[in-house]
């Protein structure tokens, strides 16, 4: 099954690491990064997917594979 995630947080250093941290765990870049301004910093987002066994259920907790 092929899983999707989507980072957000402020444009800075931790968010750069989760996003490493999440390549390490075998996830993919899916797209763009998109940055937007909330009036007091910028803001990242970035779309992740990654293929493992099995079949999707909600309950699948994606921060922890």
């Amino acid at each position: 099954m092929k899983l999707y995630r989507l980072l957000t947080g402020p444009d800075d250093a931790a968010f750069c690491h989760r996003v490493s941290e999440a390549l390490n765990r075998g996830w993919h870049l899916h797209g763009n990064p998109a940055l937007t301004f909330n009036g007091e910093r910028v803001i990242a987002a970035q779309a992740i997917v990654k293929e493992v066994d099995g079949e999707y259920v909600p309950e699948i907790r994606l921060g922890e594979l």
